[in-house]
């Protein structure tokens, strides 16, 4: 008897299992976004979800928070540049608070940094936790900080971190990009 089935799959590679299970995990939630790649981020369409775990445990997950904007921001304590754009995202967010504004931080600090990571986030108005706890596939490997994503209160990306050619947050860029959608 012969049978043109493939033979039983022995392994998944790492890729395949990681992409099987966001699938499974999103899925009965109704917002597969299909394998989602930075280079797959598109403006205007839904955006990838993601959760951070804050430093005390809670979990935020971005598809809880429709009807808010939302800002990702991507940091290290190592990192100069985003030293000097966290207390202004932190006063933004805290000015903007009441007109539901959600920043979520996200450090990708090791465990081991996590007594350095909690110094900074007491001096901030957000949640924060570490990016090795939390989970933000759809957003590519985090290469360049910092880098920031923005969703509207209904769940489409409206700023691509990666297509910014100068990736920190200004007082100005705020005004642009975010102010108009908190009205």
């Amino acid at each position: 008897m012969s049978s043109d089935r493939q033979p039983a799959r022995s392994s998944w590679s790492r890729r395949e299992f990681l992409s099987a299970c966001g699938t499974a995990l999103v899925a009965p939630l109704g917002l597969c976004v299909p394998c989602a790649q930075a280079n797959d981020l598109r403006l205007g369409l839904p955006a990838p979800p993601a959760t951070l775990v804050t430093l005390d445990g809670q979990k935020i997950p971005t598809v809880g928070l429709l009807g808010t904007v939302v800002v990702l921001t991507f940091w290290a304590t190592w990192c100069e540049p985003c030293r000097e754009e966290l207390p202004l995202l932190s006063r933004y967010a805290a000015y903007h608070g009441e007109a539901k504004l959600q920043v979520l931080g996200f450090s990708l600090d090791l465990p081991d940094q996590l007594a350095e990571v909690r110094k900074v986030a007491q001096t901030l108005r957000f949640p924060v936790g570490l990016l090795s706890s939390s989970s933000a596939p759809g957003y590519g490997r985090i290469w360049r900080l910092p880098v920031n994503f923005t969703i509207d209160r209904a769940g489409r990306l409206v700023q691509d971190g990666w297509n910014e050619k100068q990736p920190s947050w200004t007082a100005e860029r705020l005004d642009e990009i975010v102010t108009p959608l908190l009205s």
